[in-house]
């Protein structure tokens, strides 16, 4: 089995964990010469199955991380082929898998789409991003054929990138690489971009435009502006043309460009999430954990289950502490159902002082004019004895309390049009926040994101008396798709990502940062009551 590097990335050489059976036809003279291409990038691709409309086959080879190609569950084989438009010289495909990848699979080649043959066997994947290399396979198609899966769900890819050079008669040269590539101007959510026409044999069509890896657009001219961005927040750029014939350039050299502050520039900045580290998905909560790097904040606050299954501190250690343990300084925590499978063990263990900054996994804290207030909502819903002393207390907080704009954050929502719905047992401390005239409440538990407009204790909606809400379960385990929106539901989406908070005297507004920096919503300013 084959080491994974920091990065989940595995490089498959012939004689590490693959088979290599015969093989087809190896280019030679003039062909081996020309720059190595991106052959599949939107090309037509056919699929043995889909799990349903929204992961169509197509979706491995748009250049876009956050989509994917997912076949029907429970069975085998499956595949996915895609079409490279001509005959090509083959010298390596890149996989990136869902979590739903397979154990056992085979690169497949073929002259017409009819006549497959095996060029490599893998065997004993594990998952996250696989590079074979070495093919030099003569095909104009490619085919992933999956035999054996890792999980009980089907096989899924977020990417399947075939490179090599194109051969046979008709246009085979691509481009050149973009040169200059700039950003002239931006604002606080787009970003303008310019570069140098590329040159080429016959003439470009058109630019490929890449942000942090991903193709994002396409231009026919030398100029594209990225919109829908989070602000404040510093972006990698690539371009890359394509012309008439398909052939597409190598990448242009990198460049960084950002978006300008949004709101007030000296206001504090916060990030939210939770529902996050997970054993089995750990590409997710490595990926938010970036966000939360290129954000930049001064505190981080997690609506509990930071870590799954149990919540132990080897889990801890191996998982969160990996990726949003960077930031564990300046972290202020809250525990979900998963930490109390180990009875908190693991989490106070992993967490420290900073878990129970007052004696006990629920405590409040001001920043400027806001007052917060952390609470451990699992032995309320469970009904635990401790469930009277935790209310007593958050009453003589509540009412101790001398800021102007109060929020809480916790686990379990109490209103809420996910899996979970809305939670009766959660009634005593929203009405609490509802009689103290709170601003604002976050939460977790359904893995999904939702903005509520303020509702009172029997969930309507109350501009005047209630209290606004969000569910921020979305930091990085699998997310639920049962969404019925309730009354008051402004937004509501299940996507991973993080939420950048910004507080200004007695203001707030947020943004919710999905992976690869894209602007999910926006909410706000509000003013506190």
């Amino acid at each position: 089995m084959n080491a994974r590097s920091r990065w989940g990335r595995r490089v498959l050489a012939p004689l590490a964990a693959v088979a290599l059976l015969a093989q087809p036809l190896v280019a030679s003279g003039n062909e081996a010469l020309l720059a190595e291409n991106l052959l599949s990038h939107n090309k037509p691709v056919t699929v043995s199955s889909v799990e349903d409309e929204t992961t169509g086959g197509a979706l491995a080879v748009d250049g876009d991380i956050a989509t994917r190609w997912a076949s029907a569950e429970g069975l085998d084989p499956q595949w996915i082929a895609v079409d490279l438009g001509g005959p090509a010289t083959v010298s390596r495909v890149k996989l990136v898998w869902e979590a739903a990848h397979a154990s056992d699979y085979q690169i497949q080649v073929s002259p017409d789409g009819k006549a497959w043959q095996d060029a490599k066997k893998v065997t004993g994947g594990d998952g996250g991003t696989d590079e074979i290399t070495g093919l030099a396979a003569s095909a104009r198609y490619v085919r992933v054929l999956g035999t054996k899966r890792a999980t009980v769900y089907g096989y899924s890819l977020f990417e399947l990138e075939v490179h090599g050079t194109r051969t046979g008669g008709g246009d085979v040269e691509p481009p050149s690489a973009p040169a200059g590539v700039r950003s002239p101007s931006s604002t606080s959510d787009s970003i303008d971009l310019a570069w140098d026409p590329a040159r080429d044999n016959v003439g470009v069509t058109g630019y490929e435009i890449l942000r942090n890896g991903n193709v994002i657009g396409t231009s026919a001219t030398t100029s594209f502006t990225d919109t829908g961005l989070v602000s404040a927040t510093a972006f990698t750029y690539t371009v890359r043309a394509r012309d008439a014939a398909g052939n597409v350039s190598a990448q242009s050299t990198a460049v960084q460009a950002g978006t300008k502050p949004g709101g007030s520039p000296n206001g504090t900045v916060i990030v939210v999430s939770g529902d996050i580290a997970s054993p089995d998905l750990p590409d997710n909560h490595r990926n938010t954990a970036k966000l939360v790097e290129g954000i930049k904040p001064q505190h981080v606050l997690t609506v509990g289950d930071n870590q799954y299954h149990d919540g132990t501190i080897a889990e801890y250690r191996a998982h969160y502490d990996k990726s949003w343990g960077k930031f564990k300084a300046i972290t202020k925590p809250t525990p979900g159902n998963h930490e109390w499978r180990d009875n908190l063990n693991g989490y106070k263990q992993y967490f420290g002082s900073i878990a129970t900054p007052q004696g006990k996994p629920y405590y409040s804290y001001d920043i400027g004019d806001f007052h917060f207030v952390a609470l451990d909502t699992d032995p309320i819903v469970d009904g635990a004895s401790s469930k009277a002393e935790q209310l007593a207390w958050l009453k003589r907080d509540l009412a101790a309390n001398t800021k102007s704009c109060v929020v809480g954050y916790w686990h379990h929502p109490r209103f809420n049009s996910g899996k979970y719905g809305d939670d009766k047992l959660m009634a005593p401390v929203w009405d609490e926040f509802v009689k103290a005239r709170a601003d604002l409440v976050f939460s977790g538990h359904d893995h999904h994101y939702e903005r509520l407009k303020p509702l009172n204790s029997q969930g309507k909606v109350d501009e005047a008396n209630g209290v606004r809400s969000a569910v921020v379960g979305i930091g990085g385990d699998n997310l639920y798709t049962q969404i019925k929106k309730r009354e008051g539901v402004e937004a509501a989406f299940a996507k991973h990502g993080v939420m950048k908070l910004v507080l200004s005297g007695k203001t707030y507004s947020w943004e919710i940062v999905g992976v690869g920096g894209t602007l999910l919503d926006k909410a706000g300013p509000y003013t506190c009551r």
